[in-house]
């Protein structure tokens, strides 16, 4: 669990709904190792396919489930930028992804406070050919939905 040099206060907090959820493509390579917390959680949104084999989150009034990740190193969040192809100084339409933060819950909508998380615009969802996914959860790896509650 928590290292007893680190304070809850200083870690980093990212909301996962696709390739960087633990068992999940891009977690191994990224996250392992360096996640100091996992939460199952959901935000509010609405969450798409996308035919390029993972997903895209855009602001909605759905629920969309996966993992709240506390990092302890700060620097994580530019590896991340990376992979979602964001970066803060672009334009946002030049950018795949934006990084902003949202209020993440868990079980009957206890808030488990704020984290990052990357959404795309729904103009670029619509452009890519993304497919609303309705239950709020995708899995590239054949991880179920029922499975996460477990």
């Amino acid at each position: 669990m928590f290292e007893s040099n680190i304070k809850f206060s200083d870690l980093v907090q990212v909301f996962v709904y696709g390739t960087l959820k633990p068992g999940e493509g891009n977690y191994k390579r990224y996250c392992a190792g360096k996640v100091v917390d996992v939460k199952r959680a959901f935000v509010q949104g609405k969450l798409f396919a996308l035919p390029m084999g993972y997903p895209a989150m855009t602001p909605g009034d759905s629920q969309v489930y996966g993992y709240l990740l506390s990092f302890a190193n700060p620097m994580i969040l530019n590896q991340l930028d990376v992979l979602e192809d964001y970066h803060p100084t672009r334009q946002m339409s030049e950018n795949l992804y934006g990084r902003k933060t949202i209020e993440v819950y868990q079980g009957e909508w206890l808030s488990l406070g704020w984290a990052w998380v990357y959404l795309m615009s729904l103009e670029q969802v619509d452009k890519l050919g993304g497919v609303l996914q309705p239950d709020g959860w995708w899995s590239g790896s054949g991880i179920t939905k029922y499975s996460y509650y477990l």
